[in-house]
């Protein structure tokens, strides 16, 4: 990729971001995640970047399951995913909040952006309350941190 919108991309939905220092995430794509127009359903995608989070949360040392819940999605869709691509799923953390974090993360088939998306985290107590962030959270996110 050259850091400039793919065609057919719309500019500015897909941010150039230091999408280098991301944290990737690979899809296998099923069946079921099409419909009948034959590419992945909207609705999916979510469940994609769920997936992400996860594994981004799992490689951090970090426990998210019982712990955080997902107070923010949104999601950009610029171009479908179709059966056969290799989707990936790049995530930076774009800030880290006395009791949240925010992620960005942009959808890849084939190398081609596909969605973007920003999800808000919230860390809660037994309760259900927001508590804050362990302070060691900011140090680890820093490998995948926007840059300027």
């Amino acid at each position: 990729m050259t850091g400039k919108p793919e065609q057919g991309a719309a500019t500015g939905r897909v941010p150039e971001l230091n999408w280098g220092d991301a944290h990737h995430s690979e899809i296998q794509l099923r069946y079921g995640d099409l419909d009948a127009m034959g590419h992945v359903n909207n609705a999916r995608y979510a469940e994609f970047l769920e997936v992400a989070r996860l594994a981004l949360a799992r490689d951090l040392g970090i426990e998210l399951a019982g712990r955080s819940v997902l107070a923010r999605l949104e999601l950009d869709y610029v171009r479908d995913i179709r059966p056969g691509q290799r989707v990936l799923i790049e995530t930076l953390v774009e800030r880290t909040g006395r009791t949240s974090w925010t992620s960005v993360s942009r959808i890849l088939a084939d190398q081609v952006p596909c969605a973007f998306s920003r999800s808000v985290v919230v860390r809660v107590d037994d309760q259900g309350r927001p508590e804050p962030l362990p302070e060691e959270l900011k140090a680890q996110v820093a490998p995948w941190l926007v840059r300027p």
